[in-house]
């Protein structure tokens, strides 16, 4: 993990992650509806400029929220697209300090490692950085895509959650996964 380069918060070999801004609508979005066929049933990220202005306007101003976009390394400047997100949402302080991880990557960069890399480096700023000492992935039992990220990412299969978030029209049974920083993996 590298310092601080150009806009990235931290930078891997291949991608570095940050903030979500509210100039990043056009491609995002873009990206978000090339990428309709890869997310469906598990999740649907904005595709409409007004949808994404309220969605990374909440990540940006909620202090409960963080949004980061993993974007391929390109160049000196370490610039480049976009591969995806991860959001570490409903953080709770004090003797918590937990934080529920969403991620999606975008059709483009599927199957490229790129979201591993960039979920590692977000585990990394949450145990640095952010303060956080758990961060928990909740998945869907069908989303093997998901479940194999948090696996590789090290995280632990903890429990079965009946009827947990409402996704697509119903409440849909989940697999609690979770990561300290004691964790073999979660310093890589």
């Amino acid at each position: 993990m590298s310092a601080t380069t150009g806009r990235h918060l931290v930078e891997g070999p291949r991608v570095g992650i940050r903030p979500f801004a509210l100039e990043d609508g056009e491609e995002f979005t873009a990206r978000a509806r090339e990428s309709t066929r890869l997310h469906h049933p598990w999740l649907f990220p904005p595709t409409a400029a007004d949808t994404y202005a309220a969605y990374a306007g909440a990540l940006i101003d909620d202090p409960t929220r963080f949004g980061f976009l993993v974007c391929e390394r390109t160049g000196d400047e370490g610039g480049g697209g976009i591969a995806g997100f991860i959001n570490i949402n409903n953080v709770v302080r004090g003797g918590f300090r937990c934080g529920a991880l969403g991620y999606g990557a975008f059709a483009h960069a599927a199957g490229r490692g790129l979201m591993s890399e960039g979920l590692g480096l977000v585990v990394r700023y949450a145990f640095g950085p952010l303060g956080l000492h758990r961060l928990e992935i909740n998945a869907q039992p069908g989303n093997e895509a998901s479940i194999a990220l948090a696996r590789r990412a090290g995280f632990r299969l903890e429990g079965y959650s009946p009827d947990f978030i409402f996704v697509d029209g119903a409440w849909r049974d989940h697999e609690r996964w979770a990561l300290t920083p004691e964790m073999p993996g979660a310093s890589d």
